[in-house]
């Protein structure tokens, strides 16, 4: 009996070797890699880094993509591709987040 108790103090204690949740992606490419930022910059919450015309950003508020986007694209100007949260726009959803 003493030999189950331990057992079963010892199962719920061990932590599992359950595989990490990954973030959903949040990226953006821009149309002009010039308007870039060459540090980190800040957007409604997400930190966003640069490397050439390809962005990408951890942390961020809980918005739809569309807003998003239209964020990013008023600080770091137009954009040929934008993730959020997982979330892909389409082309149509690109024309309107540039325009």
């Amino acid at each position: 009996m003493r030999t189950l108790l331990i057992a079963a103090i010892l199962a719920v204690a061990t932590p599992t070797l359950a595989t990490p949740v990954q973030a959903p992606v949040t990226s953006a490419t821009l149309a002009d890699a010039t308007s870039a930022p060459s540090g980190r910059l800040i957007i409604d919450g997400a930190t966003w880094r640069c490397e050439g015309d390809s962005c990408t950003a951890t942390g961020g508020a809980n918005q739809p993509a569309t807003r998003a986007c239209r964020r990013v694209v008023a600080r770091l100007g137009e954009v040929t591709a934008f993730s959020w949260k997982g979330t892909a726009l389409s082309a149509e959803e690109l024309a309107a987040c540039n325009a």
